[in-house]
This record gives structure tokens, sequence and C-alpha cells, in this order.
């Protein structure tokens, strides 16, 4: 069976960073691109960033762009997204996703989904 957990989310002030975490189970985290998306409330999902089964990564979201990292470290079934810099419209519950191999703009390509972690940035 295979679980996908996010951790790491909070609340911060703007300006500051978080550290986002996403581990797997039951599956080969090195077989699969690892992808963040996010939803605001009253808002759609957008995707954030994603890291695929060789390292390489795309940051979808323009408002993020330079302001975040995507790692993954395969030895501990773990992904990484480093935020900084944060603002009142980053607040949204973020979700981890893998999908097989590659990267994906489409969210219905990505097959295993955690439960979120919520991300709070006050003024």
């Amino acid at each position: 069976q295979v679980q996908v957990v996010e951790s790491g989310g909070g609340l911060v002030q703007a300006g500051g960073s978080l550290r986002l975490s996403c581990t797997a189970s039951g599956l080969t985290l090195s077989d699969y691109a690892m992808g963040w998306f996010r939803q605001a409330p009253g808002k759609g999902r957008e995707g954030v960033s994603c890291i695929d089964y060789l390292g390489d990564s795309t940051t979808a979201t323009d408002s993020l762009k330079g302001r975040i990292t995507i790692s993954r470290d395969n030895a501990q079934n773990t992904v990484y997204l480093e935020m900084r810099s944060l603002k009142p419209d980053d607040t949204a519950m973020y979700y981890c996703a893998a999908a097989w191999k590659y990267c994906s703009v489409s969210s219905t390509n990505y097959r295993y989904w955690g439960q979120g972690t919520q991300v709070t940035v006050s003024s």
C-alpha cells in the first residue's frame, strides 16, 4: 500500500521560510517524479514545483520562482520543498503527489497523493 505523507507546514510571518517534507512508502521513490501542488481557500489547485526521477526540476508557479527549491533524497524516500520570502498569498494547503518518471502539468497524471500540510503566512 502506497502512502504519501506531507509535513512541515505551519504558521509563519511574511518574509519567513518553511521547509516542507514529503515521505512516500510502498513505492520506489527513484522511479517517480514528485510534484508539489497547493490549493488556497476558494481557489483551484495549482502546480507549484516538480522534480522528475532523474532529479531535474521545474517550477510551475511564476509567483514562486526564485523563492523555492525542490529536492529529493531517494535513500530517505523523501522530497523537500524549501520556501523563502513567504507572502500571505502563499497561504494554502500544500500537497505532494507522485507520477511515474516524469513531471506533468496535469494533476491527473499523478497517481498517489498525500493529505496535505497547511501553510499560513501572516502579514
